[in-house]
């Protein structure tokens, strides 16, 4: 079936591009974002396989919490630095085939890792997975950028991260199932080839649009050399929206990472169960909750430019009680309280992405999605398993993910604050006012 028809099914209430934009390009955007969202589905599925064997890998290498936790940390590494880079990259030279050698290069990563057989090389082999990753997450979105308006950008980007739940809970049930009954690299070697397939795909099947082709604002000089990336610096609504990103992240790599470990150790549940119940309950509330959460910022920003960060902001507020519930509460609460709170931590998914390539130009949006990156990574979901590692091996796995609601409790007010600091677009309506509930902290926060 032809990608653009198979989106034109399943998304026909998304409004066409621009018609500043020739009939070939708007096809190409619906082709661009079918396999662009293929791929990112992809690489969650690679992310999520490892928490889905750990228990296997812990034991295969007799590591404590503190040593699993740090893969993650040298994933996220290698995936910081090589952001700033990618994002240079980016902003210069054209995406696509910059993307299809990311995708290559990580599904390569994971073939090799039947060779693995000490602690050292399988850190080595994380870390290099971490480029790969690193350079397709910054590009995408750029590309996506290029091919959808401004008013498109949170629906199509809201369906772009979908593949997040999805590809984690496929992740977590691949490395449950397959590990379980064949050994925990199995896993990784079976992931790498589809992977290569969309690679492939992509360069045959995607163009390249114009850098800043559907931006509002006047285009004027799109050259990255024409706007400094300094002046993110000065842009407080990106700040604030990386910033509370990155406390979102802390709470979902955290989470995400030792949620399968926790339901074994607490709830006595197999590593093939704890992986398919993990992985059931992220495609069910975080679909859901990406979903539901895009469609709700959509319909509110029709009256209220803030609604991007107040949708992300709630939704970090939300997740706190089953958060609670879940690590804290009795055993018969886990799986309820995980299901809620996976939910709700999506809601602010799309949006918040959207926020953040909203509030910079065409110009430098990689190399500020490149930063974006460095800095939900350098202090989200590198330290945060390893902390909470460390926090479980004085203490327990429930009290070590309780870190968790710390970080969310910062998120809220960031994003609270973001929305405060938004300033109206030039072209909005007299009619668009802030909700006054923007005006003012929630009493929770």
């Amino acid at each position: 079936m032809d990608p653009s028809a198979c989106c034109a099914a399943i998304l026909p209430t998304m409004p066409a591009a621009p018609s500043k934009l020739p009939l070939a390009s708007v096809a190409g955007a619906a082709t661009a974002l079918v396999l662009l969202t293929a791929l990112n589905f992809i690489n969650f599925i690679d992310r999520y396989i490892l928490p889905g064997v750990q228990e296997q890998v812990k034991r295969d290498f007799t590591l404590s919490d503190e040593r699993i936790g740090a893969l993650t940390f040298w994933f996220f590494l290698t995936y910081m630095f090589a952001a700033p880079l990618t994002g240079w990259l980016g902003d210069r030279y054209p995406r696509k085939p910059l993307i299809v050698l990311a995708a290559l290069f990580w599904s390569a990563s994971n073939l090799f890792t039947a060779t693995v057989h000490s602690y050292f090389s399988l850190t080595l082999r994380h870390a290099a997975l971490g480029i790969g990753e690193a350079s397709f997450s910054i590009y995408a979105p750029t590309l996506l950028a290029d091919f959808y308006a401004e008013d498109q950008r949170n629906r199509v980007l809201t369906i772009f991260y979908t593949a997040i739940p999805v590809g984690a809970a496929a992740g977590y049930a691949l490395g449950g199932a397959l590990g379980g009954r064949f050994g925990w690299r199995v896993p990784f070697f079976v992931s790498a080839f589809p992977g290569i397939l969309i690679a492939l795909l992509i360069l045959f099947f995607v163009k390249e649009p114009e850098r800043g082709a559907t931006d509002r604002k006047p285009r004027g000089d799109t050259r990255p050399t024409a706007i400094s990336p300094l002046s993110l610096v000065r842009n407080a609504p990106y700040l604030y929206a990386t910033f509370g990103l990155a406390m979102v992240v802390f709470a979902m790599g955290g989470i995400s990472v030792w949620i399968p470990s926790f339901l074994q150790r607490r709830a006595g549940y197999s590593s093939g169960s704890a992986g398919l119940i993990v992985g059931a309950l992220t495609v069910l509330g975080g679909l859901g909750g990406t979903a539901i959460g895009g469609w709700i910022a959509q319909r509110w920003l029709r009256t209220n430019y803030r609604a991007l960060y107040l949708v992300s902001a709630w939704s970090a507020l939300l997740t706190i009680p089953p958060a609670v519930l879940c690590f804290f509460g009795p055993k018969s609460a886990i799986v309820p309280g995980i299901a809620v709170a996976l939910f709700f931590i999506f809601l602010g998914n799309g949006p918040l992405n959207a926020a953040i390539v909203n509030s910079v130009p065409a110009a430098i949006r990689a190399t500020a999605i490149a930063v974006e990156l460095f800095l939900i990574h350098a202090l989200g979901d590198a330290p945060s398993p390893r902390i909470i590692g460390l926090v479980s091996d004085h203490t327990s796995l429930g009290t070590g993910l309780g870190v968790t609601l710390v970080s969310l409790l910062l998120a809220t007010l960031l994003l609270f604050l973001g929305a405060r600091n938004l300033e109206p677009p030039p072209s909005s309506s007299p009619n668009l006012e802030p909700d006054p509930g923007a005006q003012a902290l929630p009493a929770q926060a």
